[in-house]
């Protein structure tokens, strides 16, 4: 990698866009969080290389498709290259809780796709996982990512739980891309 910057891995229900206990099934449910976007914009156009990682249970328990999946992400793309940002990647677990994937968070396995896309290693390269679950931070931690919770989604839940390393806290993906800008200027 050229530049110092760390890769930044992004979570999307609950830190791109709105979360449902009901699950997002459609490109209209699929509505992006105030501010996200022009955040993402903002680290994109500023140099950081951004990739997402999502768990997508709602394929394997049959509330919507890949082909749907693949809509949702092409809404969130063409929103982010209106504001002059782009993502890297986009990796995704469509396997539920009890298929014994290597993929689904709070396993590495998408953020090790990731890493072997880019041919790094995330304990030798700086690199930052925000999510706002447990298993965002734990599948970050897991592969050496500076991990990052944030208070949309389920974040303010998971901000009390038992968690046994440190991890910085932002408001929102806004907060946390003014701040990341600013240290890496």
């Amino acid at each position: 990698m050229a530049n110092n910057k760390p890769v930044i891995i992004l979570d999307r229900d609950g830190v791109i866009n709105q979360d449902s206990d009901a699950y997002v099934k459609s490109v209209d449910e699929w509505i992006p969080l105030p501010g996200s976007i022009k955040a993402m914009a903002a680290l994109s156009k500023a140099g950081f290389q951004i990739f997402i990682a999502t768990n997508q249970s709602g394929i394997a328990r049959g509330y919507y498709n890949e082909a749907t999946l693949h809509g949702m992400h092409e809404k969130m793309l063409r929103l982010l290259e209106a504001e002059g940002g782009h993502v890297e990647g986009i990796e995704y677990c469509p396997h539920g809780p009890d298929d014994a994937c290597h993929c689904r968070k709070p396993k590495s396995g998408m953020i090790e796709a990731i890493e072997a896309q880019l041919g790094v290693d995330f304990t030798k390269t700086p690199a930052i996982m925000v999510g706002d679950s447990l298993r965002d931070l734990q599948a970050g931690h897991a592969r050496g990512c500076s991990p990052v919770l944030v208070l949309t989604g389920k974040g303010r839940d998971t901000q009390y739980k038992e968690i046994d390393f440190y991890f910085d806290i932002y408001t929102d993906l806004a907060a946390f891309a003014i701040a990341t800008l600013h240290k890496y200027q």
